[in-house]
């Protein structure tokens, strides 16, 4: 522990931010350094890895160690950093280009071995470093530099898929919704195992709107379902709407405010099956999940290979090598 309680200033870099003014990192920045703060930890104790993209600057902004790896690896690098000092709060920030394209594949496998990572994927819906050529994320028929007809591959949903791997905690965020970044975050940093936390944050230059409708005044309640653990999902500018599951199908009912009727779901983060559904609600039939979608501690990697070593004697090499062993004299 250190010596001296740090603020959030503590971790603020000496650098130059080179962000957009105006762009979603920001808020991102602010709340991951309110979150170290609140930890109690010493500077050196957290790192800070990242790929290529806007997001992935993330490591010279904030006065911890970091390392700016290389395209959509940041994973697989963060991995080897976790398990050759296992107490060191390991963060990897992400892009949906670097994460999803490149990058799927180390996301699998850090998800599949429940690494005790913390990764953080901001999504713009657009390679934007790039100068704007459509990504895994991207909505279809969206015309960007490299669909000028419209996209056509179907997109990605990065906290579904998380779902569907069996990540242990899985998140969705808003890039201007301090409150429920502060939450998340908090919660996520003493997970112990995966956490893969989605962010919507625009980009000033190439998805200015995107995500425009859930800061509606007028338009977000009826759009976006914000999940509690243990209270009904409900929304709507009246909280007269909620989910229930039919026949396992979620379906969207309507009710008189203040009544919410039996058969609405009552949340469950730690229900796998529960988080999987809900995670995959989407426009224009149904709201968009926000907050804490699933919560289910499981031992990490770091955990297992430590009880073995506990519990296991040293083979020989014989052990290792099997009955196809030889000797030569």
């Amino acid at each position: 522990m250190q010596s001296k309680k740090l603020t959030p200033r503590d971790f603020a870099s000496p650098q130059s931010v080179k962000w957009c003014p105006g762009c979603g990192d920001f808020a991102v920045l602010a709340q991951i350094q309110k979150t170290f703060a609140s930890l109690g930890l010493e500077h050196e104790k957290f790192v800070i890895v990242s790929g290529i993209g806007c997001s992935s600057r993330f490591p010279y902004y904030i006065n911890t160690y970091g390392f700016h790896s290389i395209h959509g690896r940041a994973p697989a690098v963060a991995t080897g950093i976790k398990m050759a000092n296992p107490e060191l709060s390991v963060w990897v920030m992400t892009g949906d280009g670097d994460a999803l394209s490149i990058g799927g594949n180390h996301i699998l496998h850090a998800i599949r071995r429940n690494m005790d990572l913390k990764i953080v994927l901001f999504n713009n819906r657009i390679y934007a470093l790039t100068k704007g050529q459509a990504s895994p994320t991207t909505r279809l028929g969206v015309v960007t530099k490299s669909s000028p007809l419209g996209t056509v591959d179907y997109p990605v949903n990065p906290v579904h898929m998380a779902a569907g791997l069996d990540c242990g905690f899985v998140a969705r965020v808003l890039d201007t919704d301090a409150r429920t970044l502060n939450a998340v975050f908090s919660k996520a940093a003493t997970y112990r195992g995966t956490v893969f936390i989605e962010v919507l944050q625009k980009c000033l230059a190439f998805t200015e709107s995107e995500f425009n409708d859930f800061k509606d005044k007028e338009k977000k309640e009826d759009i976006s379902l914000y999940l509690e653990h243990g209270k009904p999902l409900v929304f709507g500018k009246n909280k007269n709407k909620g989910i229930i599951l039919k026949d396992l199908r979620p379906e969207v009912i309507e009710f008189e405010p203040g009544k919410v009727p039996p058969e609405v779901v009552i949340y469950d983060e730690t229900n796998p099956a529960l988080a999987y559904a809900v995670s995959g609600l989407n426009l224009p039939s149904f709201p968009v999940p926000f907050g804490i979608i699933k919560n289910v501690p499981k031992p990490s990697l770091i955990e297992i290979l430590q009880q073995e070593a506990d519990e296991r004697k040293e083979p020989e090499l014989k052990e290792i090598l099997g009955g196809d062993a030889w000797e030569k004299e």
